[in-house]
């Protein structure tokens, strides 16, 4: 896709990998979350590979400051790749989005770090979001629900976000850790800072307030690593998409 690679090459990226993973702890795991195997490499190497594969060549990630075995994969992987790596430890997701967009320039993209998707719905997300004139937050939905904690999306009938809610009340999609933002949120992220706001969902909300006009571009599915059991459940996916 030359045409992906040409618009990538205006949009940053910003990775969350600052999160704790106290549910994989709490099951046995020690290894920082996004350093687990998945299918042969580190999670958080997936949605690296898919942004350069995708043609973003500017890559920031913010990490908390007891992740040592990711400070020292990432710092490695910097040897030959683009990476702005920014160690602290953050309250929450939107505390982190907080940090790390003061190395953003619109239009920029967030992703979690813990997601598994297909690489060329990914590029379609970006292209989609890049051309999409009347959208100022492109966020990923899916409808594949198998999540703790989903964040499900209110749409209107030309398919603009109306609101997100914590319970499905028959929501059809939910948001899969991806978000474009085409338009300069520093504004609002210091406006969301004096509310109390304290996590990205409830800054998306937010924004819903602030009159952003926010679409969804629908990923088949997304896998949210939380548990052992979507380590297993997101390998399966992976060998379903090699083939």
């Amino acid at each position: 896709m030359k045409r992906v690679k040409n618009l990538t090459a205006k949009l940053d990226l910003g990775i969350i990998a600052a999160g704790e993973g106290s549910r994989l702890k709490a099951e046995g795991i020690q290894l920082s979350k996004p350093m687990i195997p998945i299918y042969g490499k580190p999670l958080i190497q997936w949605i690296i590979e898919s942004a350069f594969n995708s043609g973003i060549d500017k890559i920031n990630c913010i990490i908390n400051e007891h992740s040592n075995d990711l400070k020292l994969y990432l710092n490695e992987y910097n040897s030959t790749h683009k990476i702005n790596l920014l160690v602290k430890n953050t309250v929450s997701s939107f505390h982190s989005l907080k940090e790390i967009s003061q190395y953003l320039t619109p239009p920029f993209l967030i992703a979690t770090a813990d997601s598994i998707f297909r690489e060329n719905e990914f590029k379609t997300f970006i292209e989609f979001g890049m051309n999409a004139s009347n959208a100022d937050v492109i966020v990923a939905s899916t409808d594949f629900i198998d999540d703790e904690k989903p964040l499900y999306i209110k749409l209107d009938e030309d398919g603009g976000v109306v609101d997100f809610y914590d319970t499905a009340d028959n929501f059809e999609f939910v948001t899969g850790g991806l978000y474009l933002f085409k338009k300069e949120i520093r504004d609002e992220i210091s406006d969301a800072i004096v509310a109390d706001t304290n996590q990205l969902r409830n800054f998306l909300r937010f924004l819903i307030k602030k009159e952003f006009r926010i679409q969804t571009f629908r990923f088949s599915k997304i896998i949210d690593v939380d548990h052992i059991s979507d380590i297993k459940a997101a390998e399966s996916y992976l060998s379903e998409i090699a083939g």
